[in-house]
C-alpha cells in the first residue's frame, strides 16, 4: 500500500445503464457523490472500487485501502440467501451482488473497518448467513412508511438505539432518520447484533460481534450528512477507526 497521510476509503461502485440516444444500453461505473463528500469531510481519501468478478483484482483493490464503504442501490437477489423471487421483489444486479459479497467477506477476513449503508447493510447481513424480507410488506409486524416520498435529506421516522451499541454514543437513545428501502432484515447473521429498530420493530442497524469495526445502517446518512452533524458523525467515527 502506498503511504498516505489520510486513510483511503474504498467505496463500492455500481453500474448504471444509459436508456436513451446513441449510448442506449451503454454501461457506466458510478457512485453517488454524497458518499464521497461525507468521506472527505471526515478526513478520508475516497476511492471508488469498480465492479469486477475477478477475485485477484478484488484482493488488490482492498490492498490499496484502509476501510470499506458498501453503498446503497439495487435489491440484493434473494437467490443469495436461498429464496426464489417473490412478486414484490425489485430490480436486481447479480454481478454487483457477487462483487459486494466478495468484497465484504475479504474485508472482514482482513479485519478491515466496514460501513454498510442501505443495500450495503443488507449485503453485510446476507454475506454472513442472514436473510432479508424481499419486501417489507412480507413483515407482518411492520406499519411504518419506510420508503418516503419526502425530499432525500428529510428525516421521516424514529429509531430506538441499543444502549450497548457504538451507534448510541453518537446518535443517542432515539434518533430521526430518512428512509428509502423496501427490503428489511429478517434473520440476523450470527456475526452481528441488532443495535437499532424502528418503532414497528424493523431492524435499522447492526454491528459486528468482534473487536473489528463493522457497522450497517438501513437509512442514508450520506444524504443527510451535509445538513445534520449527527449523521456526518457516523462517517467521522468510521474514518477514525480506519486510522487505527
Amino acid at each position: 500500500m502506498i503511504r498516505v497521510s489520510k486513510p483511503v476509503i474504498g467505496i463500492s461502485g455500481s453500474i448504471t445503464i444509459e436508456q436513451d440516444g446513441i449510448f442506449s444500453g451503454y454501461k457506466r461505473c458510478y457512485v453517488s457523490n454524497d458518499y464521497i463528500e461525507c468521506v472527505v469531510r471526515a478526513g478520508g481519501i475516497p476511492m471508488v472500487l469498480p465492479i469486477t468478478s475477478k477475485e485477484d483484482i478484488l484482493k488488490e483493490q482492498l490492498e490499496q485501502v484502509h476501510g470499506l464503504l458498501l453503498t446503497g442501490g439495487h435489491d440484493v437477489s434473494p437467490l443469495c440467501w436461498g429464496e426464489e423471487p417473490l412478486v414484490s421483489m425489485g430490480e436486481i444486479l447479480p454481478e454487483r451482488d457477487d462483487f459486494d459479497i466478495k468484497l465484504a467477506k475479504l474485508a472482514y477476513k482482513k479485519s478491515m473497518p466496514i460501513l454498510g449503508i442501505c443495500r450495503g447493510y443488507h449485503i453485510l447481513n446476507v454475506a454472513f448467513g442472514g436473510t432479508l424480507y424481499q419486501d417489507i410488506s412480507y413483515a407482518s409486524y411492520s406499519f411504518i412508511k419506510h420508503n418516503q416520498d419526502s425530499y432525500y435529506d428529510v428525516p421521516t421516522h424514529t429509531i430506538d438505539i441499543d444502549s450497548e451499541s457504538i451507534l448510541q454514543g453518537i446518535l443517542g437513545k432515539e434518533c430521526l432518520v430518512n428512509s428509502f428501502h423496501h427490503l428489511a432484515i429478517k434473520e440476523v447473521s450470527p456475526n452481528f447484533k441488532v443495535t437499532a429498530r424502528a418503532k414497528d420493530g424493523v431492524i435499522e442497524a447492526i454491528e459486528g460481534n468482534t473487536e473489528s469495526f463493522v457497522m450497517g445502517v438501513q437509512w442514508h446518512p450520506e444524504m443527510m450528512g451535509k445538513k445534520y452533524e449527527n449523521m456526518q458523525q457516523i462517517f467521522n467515527l468510521f474514518i477514525n477507526e480506519c486510522k487505527k
